[in-house]
């Protein structure tokens, strides 16, 4: 028997705005797509909280017996800012502002987004397409969209019409906004665009003579609108119907809501039962922002090279503080939590190593088996993590009383208790013992460093200026610098 037969898992649905009874279409299996990176910059930590949050999912969904076709995207083709309607488009500043082709941007920043995954241990996806790769299926079902009544073409570019539309269905269902309402807010601005209404998105777009991603089409060389990439290719690898959609808060609306509607208006079925959305980041209490330079990116986080943080924290140690609040609630990032998480990331990865010495007895002090159904109770109450991740903690503590001469676990329960840690720890959590297995030494090397700063402060408060000098500048010649402060002394790898 699977144990997806065994466990009843909920799911918060963004669409009914309720926990439902998670049923996938086809028994045993799932599929899943989620809304991938647009590769013209540095993947940030946002981001990186969105796919580890649906590497989560994922993982859990693996455990649990099914068998998942997990579909990510990568948006290389290079729409427009503002709802891919007016603006700039980023892949293209930016290969001007560096002075190299588009697919340069592309390549390089896809290079980054997949080396920040592996080094938080993200599983890949089933299937990564392309926008760019599936140009004709978008072009496919530009066409049915017109053919159904539901599109118009005007000076070459291709537009939704979404009056029209909401006259069969119910456009702004998915994010709670009814289309009279957006119309009244939008009207004066009506005369400054082609298109007949302000809501209508494009489905294709007319290139400008200096836009360099063009692509032939019926209309216009061009390129398609955003919110078709993510349609076309979703259909295209899990069919008109799927399980899941996932994907940030901030792309419920627009972006999902024009993926219901160019769906429904092609294939008149919905074409996701759960949607999924994970929640923000802030960092020290404000949004993460490039232009305030409240912001970091996951690899100085990594490094310590940066002024907001005291020192670096470990890929795996990031990731177990992200999974500590549940993925739909905003997440504050901050020196203070992030040195806390680590602490307790150690104290879980001791208590685990420590289940190889334990001396088994007669009976059991701890319910094993009860304890490990309340964490499959936690991951099935909508990936719960942080009510997973209090029971993983209430595990240790039973360890360590057992370690003390305090309790006692029989041989068969000390079984079932290692291969339930090895489980959601690992498998599920995905999580990583660096502190033993050496595959990173950021600990051993953060505590070394705060040894030497302990005897440099020494030094210092003794008056051996020249033992203190010594500290600070043999580090420096290792590429470890030392910052004094009011808090104290601080430290990153330059």
């Amino acid at each position: 028997m699977k144990l997806f037969e065994q466990q009843e898992l909920q799911l918060y649905n963004s669409l009914t705005k309720s926990k439902e009874k998670f049923q996938p279409i086809h028994e045993g299996a799932v599929g899943m797509y989620v809304c991938g990176p647009t590769v013209y910059s540095n993947v940030h930590m946002g981001n990186c909280r969105t796919f580890l949050s649906f590497d989560l999912v994922f993982r859990y969904l693996k455990h649990l017996g099914y068998k998942v076709r997990y579909v990510r995207n990568i948006t290389d083709a290079g729409h427009l800012e503002n709802d891919g309607e007016s603006g700039d488009d980023p892949i293209l500043k930016k290969a001007r502002l560096e002075q190299i082709e588009p697919m340069e941007v592309v390549q390089k920043y896809s290079v980054d987004f997949h080396n920040v995954m592996g080094k938080f241990n993200a599983l890949p996806p089933s299937i990564e397409p392309t926008a760019t790769g599936h140009i004709i299926e978008q072009i496919n079902i530009v066409q049915d969209i017109i053919k159904k009544g539901y599109a118009y073409e005007i000076n070459g570019s291709v537009y939704f019409d979404v009056v029209k539309f909401n006259e069969d269905h119910a456009y702004g269902k998915l994010s709670g906004r009814v289309l009279e309402d957006m119309i009244a807010n939008t009207r004066e601005l009506a005369a400054q665009s082609e298109k007949k209404n302000p809501q209508d998105f494009a489905l294709w777009k007319k290139a400008e003579p200096q836009h360099i991603m063009r692509w032939p089409s019926p209309w216009s060389d061009g390129f398609p609108g955003w919110h078709l990439e993510c349609t076309a290719m979703s259909t295209k690898y899990l069919g008109n119907q799927f399980d899941i959609h996932g994907g940030g808060m901030d792309l419920k609306f627009p972006h999902h809501e024009c993926e219901i509607a160019q769906a429904e208006a092609c294939n008149e079925t919905s074409p996701v039962n759960y949607w999924l959305h994970a929640n923000m980041l802030t960092l020290n209490g404000k949004k993460m922002a490039k232009s305030t330079g409240n912001n970091i990116l996951p690899n100085e986080l990594f490094s310590g090279e940066n002024d907001i943080l005291s020192k670096a924290f470990a890929p795996t140690a990031a990731k177990f503080f992200m999974y500590q609040a549940h993925y739909r609630s905003i997440l504050d990032f901050s020196n203070d939590a992030l040195e806390a998480s680590e602490k307790g990331f150690h104290r879980l990865m001791d208590a685990y190593r420590s289940l190889e010495n334990i001396a088994t007895g007669s009976s059991s002090s701890f319910d094993v088996s009860q304890w490990r159904q309340s964490c499959y109770d936690a991951m099935n109450d909508d990936f719960n993590s942080p009510i997973l991740i209090a029971q993983l903690f209430d595990a240790s503590k039973q360890i360590n009383t057992i370690k003390e001469g305090k309790g006692s676990i029989t041989k068969e329960d000390l079984i079932v208790l290692k291969q339930t840690m090895y489980d959601f720890l690992f498998e599920v959590l995905g999580l990583v013992d660096y502190t033993s297995e050496g595959g990173d030494d950021t600990n051993k090397l953060s505590g070394a460093v705060e040894l030497l700063i302990s005897l440099r402060n020494e030094a210092r408060a003794n008056k051996d200026f020249a033992t203190s000098d010594k500290i600070r500048d043999q580090l420096l010649e290792v590429g470890i610098q030392l910052k004094d402060g009011k808090e104290g002394t601080t430290y990153s790898l330059n």
